[in-house]
């Protein structure tokens, strides 16, 4: 396949890390995207910007290796902030006996944030208000996609194929399907906070005693024989499909592909045991990429996004959407091939081509304001 060429703006930021249970996997994902930058063609500088747990930016040392975030900011990081507005942007500010604020010089940013408010619409809506490019979703897709009830509504209002998924709160009634279930955390990135469950009395239990449910619950059969399977979209320059892979299960006899199971090589999802390309009956392997591009477009996804599909074989069932897949999931361009730094050139290129946001106040002119009587009336 012949592919546009991109030209990657000049200033990049590579943003990582951040207040979510996937912080871990973050930085790993955001390291290795910083690597993958180096001799980008258009690149000049490559700026890696570290989201604490607790919430602060800093920036880092691009040569750093993951273990020197195990406790926090690493030694000799330099404290950022993102600054709102019409002059916003991370800035660093500078003491002495002449303070002063510089605003750091960057054309678009790299969205390497997983789970949390990395990745569901948070951040992206504070990069819209600064005025910062970014590469991924967009604000309403990344809230979209982590939110396991509106994402499962839209696929089921598309005609696509999906289990049954209902809310799960303590005045749920029992439900039309038959147990074992799933619960699973209603917003929430990763399989973190999964329990399979026996019935619906230990479903509605688990509210009180899973910490991962505090903000939602979803319900779901839990169907032993489905397995898992993974297919990358990237939407830049053209839209594109992955290869198709099944994740394989680290642990016999696990119920679920678990965080641990995509995360233990220590890599990310890169190191994972996997069958790739998975091997399947033709006629699976095309429903489900054309399933892929109907998701593709029913959920608006930008960037790099993957669609989870579990299958027993013949049947297909949407599972979810993950806007910022671990290791963007570069590992699984591999038919057609694409590098990384391919894949990243595509992601910062789009950021800057295809804005995210614009934000405009057209039809605000004053007219109303100019005719309106006085508040006090108004509240009379």
């Amino acid at each position: 396949m012949s592919r546009r060429a991109v030209t990657a703006p000049s200033r990049v930021a590579v943003l990582f890390g951040g207040p979510s249970p996937e912080h871990d996997v973050s930085v790993l994902t955001g390291l290795q995207a910083v690597r993958g930058l180096v001799g980008v063609q258009g690149i000049s500088e490559v700026r890696p910007l570290y989201w604490t747990k607790a919430g602060d930016w800093f920036a880092v040392d691009a040569a750093l290796e993951a273990t020197a975030f195990a406790d926090g900011p690493p030694a000799r990081s330099r404290r950022v902030e993102l600054v709102l507005g019409s002059d916003g942007g991370f800035v660093e500010r500078h003491g002495g006996l002449r303070p002063r604020a510089e605003r750091l010089a960057v054309d678009a940013a790299l969205v390497c944030c997983h789970g949390g408010p990395g990745e569901d619409g948070a951040l992206q809506g504070a990069l819209d208000l600064a005025g910062i490019a970014y590469s991924g979703p967009d604000a309403a897709g990344a809230a979209l996609g982590m939110d396991k009830l509106a994402s499962g509504a839209v696929v089921h209002g598309a005609g696509l194929p999906a289990l049954d998924r209902i809310l799960l709160d303590p005045a749920t009634p029992p439900p039309d399907f038959e147990g074992p279930y799933i619960v699973k955390p209603r917003f929430g990135g990763s399989s973190i906070g999964i329990d399979v469950v026996a019935d619906f009395p230990t479903a509605i239990a688990r509210l009180g005693t899973n910490v991962h449910l505090r903000r939602g619950a979803v319900l779901e059969p839990y169907r032993p024989d489905l397995y898992d399977l993974q297919i990358a979209v990237r939407s830049f320059p053209e839209l594109e499909l992955s290869a198709i892979e099944r994740p394989l299960r680290a642990r016999a006899g696990a119920e679920i592909l678990g965080y641990a199971d995509k995360y233990v090589g220590g890599d990310g999802m890169a190191s994972a045991p996997r069958e790739l390309p998975a091997v399947l009956a033709d006629g699976v392997a095309a429903q489900l990429r054309a399933v892929a591009l109907s998701v593709a477009r029913v959920m608006g996804l930008r960037g790099v996004a993957r669609v989870d599909i579990l299958s027993d074989g013949e049947q297909l069932f949407v599972n979810e959407v993950n806007t910022v897949p671990g290791s963007l999931a570069r590992y699984l361009f591999v038919d057609p091939p694409v590098t990384f730094s391919e894949l990243l050139a595509g992601l910062l290129a789009e950021a800057v081509a295809r804005p995210a946001a614009h934000l405009g106040s057209a039809g605000a002119d004053g007219t109303v304001l100019r005719g309106a009587s006085s508040i006090a009336a108004k509240l009379a």
